[in-house]
């Protein structure tokens, strides 16, 4: 899979172990920065990069990690199309994507280490969206509410 990985500095060694481990899982990885953990950042630039790899076709998904993730998340979904969610579990990362259409999974750099990190992509990279009805009639609710502005 094409996936794109983005961080703060608070995210970035995380970042960094999973943009090394998912090329070893031969997927090809998008790493759109940053390149240390020495210099502040700003979550929103990493989100907006994501979502923008996302919405032009470089990436299929994106990994966004930041200090516990809710802040990057939050950036991320005010793009429309970008559907992110902090997961720090493997059902939820497989689960955000099968019923709910989640396109970037976010993690806390601060909340999990490099194995849970790990299990997670796995779970995210893995996960196909579900075409029961059910889940399609909710994801055209979101839609919906997304296409109005509210």
């Amino acid at each position: 899979m094409k996936i794109a990985l983005a961080s703060d500095h608070a995210g970035y060694p995380l970042k960094q172990h999973l943009v090394e481990y998912l090329k070893q899982q031969g997927h090809e990885v998008i790493d759109l920065g940053v390149d240390t953990d020495k210099v502040p950042s700003d979550y929103p630039d990493s989100a907006e990069a994501i979502g923008h790899a996302i919405l032009d076709g470089r990436a299929e998904r994106g990994i966004l990690a930041c200090g516990s993730g809710v802040g990057a998340s939050i950036a991320a979904n005010k793009m429309k199309g970008i559907y992110s969610a902090v997961c720090h579990d493997h059902y939820s990362a497989h689960q955000g994507v099968e019923h709910d259409r989640m396109n970037v999974l976010t993690i806390g750099a601060r909340i999990i280490g490099p194995t849970t990190a790990e299990e997670l992509a796995d779970a995210f990279i893995a996960a196909q969206p579900s075409t029961e009805e059910r889940h399609v009639r909710r994801f055209g609710k979101v839609l919906g509410i997304e296409s109005r502005g509210e």
